[in-house]
């Protein structure tokens, strides 16, 4: 069953006229502690300082308890995660694939999808400069390391282990889920990195990874297809993958996927999702 998906307004009407920018909730683990549990919702606009504001997509798997310690599933382009209508690609379906982890008895985690930026999208989840534009990600990361993952913590019974939250996302997304996981291992325990968009800056993530330590946990999902960027974005995946095996990183710790038929597509990332899951939360 598609669960219903709720717009959460936190103590403002919503008469404003339709050119007044909409008014800000507050980040309240009390609000977020009282959400349903097997339905999406959709909460905000929050301020990012020095960033647009922007919603927060949340949902708790159909089982969940206020006593059971839940992983955290925390991933970029909230718009994309759940269902078709705010993606113009479709979406990823993600609240049915954590449902078949819990009915295969493997943990379901929490997922918390940030919105991206729109027409600031592409430097929000760049660390590097691209496109004329600055990196941006670093304002992203440190409210979403300072300000939301306190808040989450806050309302729900998270896994204490690092190894319970993973960052991830696809294209733009899975370039910053790499660079969140290796740029802050005290928050995050893994990535999720499908289609990483690694020809930013010309390879520059290659060389910011080179220079940072192995996290002390972690665990990488990274994927590609072969026809993404007409052959040159597989290749590219495929060199991180064996740096990070060169790092140390065996079959426990890396999953490399090269998708024979992978385009850099939703449609795609949706099909490879389950086997990231089961990676993840195996």
């Amino acid at each position: 069953m598609i669960p219903c998906v709720h717009d959460v307004e936190t103590g403002h009407a919503a008469l404003a006229p339709a050119l007044e920018p909409p008014a800000l909730a507050a980040l309240d683990p009390g609000a977020l502690a009282s959400l349903r549990p097997g339905e999406v919702h959709v909460l905000g606009p929050y301020a990012v300082p020095e960033l647009a504001p922007r919603r927060l997509r949340i949902y708790l798997p159909r089982d969940f308890t206020p006593e059971e310690p839940r992983h955290l599933l925390l991933m970029f382009d909230g718009q994309n995660l759940f269902d078709d209508r705010p993606s113009y690609a479709g979406g990823w379906r993600l609240h049915a694939a954590v449902e078949k982890l819990a009915k295969a008895r493997r943990p379901a985690p929490i997922v918390a999808g940030i919105d991206h930026g729109g027409p600031a999208r592409i430097g929000e989840l760049s660390p590097f400069p691209v496109r004329g534009e600055p990196g941006r990600l670093d304002l992203l990361l440190d409210w979403t390391v300072g300000t939301l993952l306190p808040a989450l913590a806050a309302a729900y019974p998270l896994h204490p282990s690092l190894a319970g939250t993973v960052v991830g996302g696809s294209s733009m997304g899975g370039l910053a889920a790499l660079y969140a996981h290796f740029r802050h291992p005290e928050a995050f325990g893994g990535a999720l990195a499908m289609s990483p968009a690694l020809w930013v800056t010309e390879g520059a993530l290659f060389d910011e990874l080179a220079a940072r330590p192995n996290p002390p946990v972690s665990r990488i999902y990274l994927d590609c297809g072969v026809r993404e960027g007409r052959g040159t974005a597989q290749p590219l995946a495929a060199a991180l993958a064996e740096r990070l095996a060169g790092r140390g990183y065996g079959p426990d710790r890396l999953l490399w996927r090269c998708d024979s038929r992978g385009t850099h597509s939703e449609v795609a990332w949706r099909r490879r999702l389950p086997q990231a899951l089961r990676f993840l939360y195996g």
